[in-house]
């Protein structure tokens, strides 16, 4: 079992930027592909970005493309969310989550863990 908790979220003019963090428990962080979503109220849950095991492969939504950038630590049990050039469309709660059998996937229903989310407000 894994247990992630996002951090970082807050609120920032457009143009700005924003380091989220998410933090897993256990020992087998390396094992699991990451996988950044967000969601406001009314909407669907959007995947954002996925990283691979090893950090070497990354997936990118089409609308973050060039302005996020995902990353991870394996030895500080730790994937980051860096967001650059913000724009009110990014407010959303943002979820990390864990990928057991996948490689980093564009749907929720492959990840078998999420975080509570952390808040992003983008004030115009």
């Amino acid at each position: 079992q894994v247990q992630l908790v996002e951090s970082g979220g807050g609120l920032v003019q457009a143009g700005g930027s924003l380091r989220l963090s998410c933090a897993a428990s256990g020992r087998t962080f390396s094992s699991y592909a990451m996988g950044w979503f967000r969601q406001d109220p009314g909407k669907e849950r959007e995947f954002v970005a996925s990283i691979s095991r090893s950090g070497g492969i990354t997936l990118y939504a089409d609308s973050v493309k060039g302005r996020f950038t995902i990353s991870r630590d394996n030895a500080k049990n730790t994937v980051y969310l860096l967001m650059n050039s913000l724009k009110p469309e990014d407010k959303a709660v943002y979820y990390c989550a864990a990928d057991i059998k996948y490689s980093g996937s564009y749907y929720p229903h492959h990840y078998d863990y999420w975080g509570q989310g952390t808040q992003v407000t983008v004030s115009s």
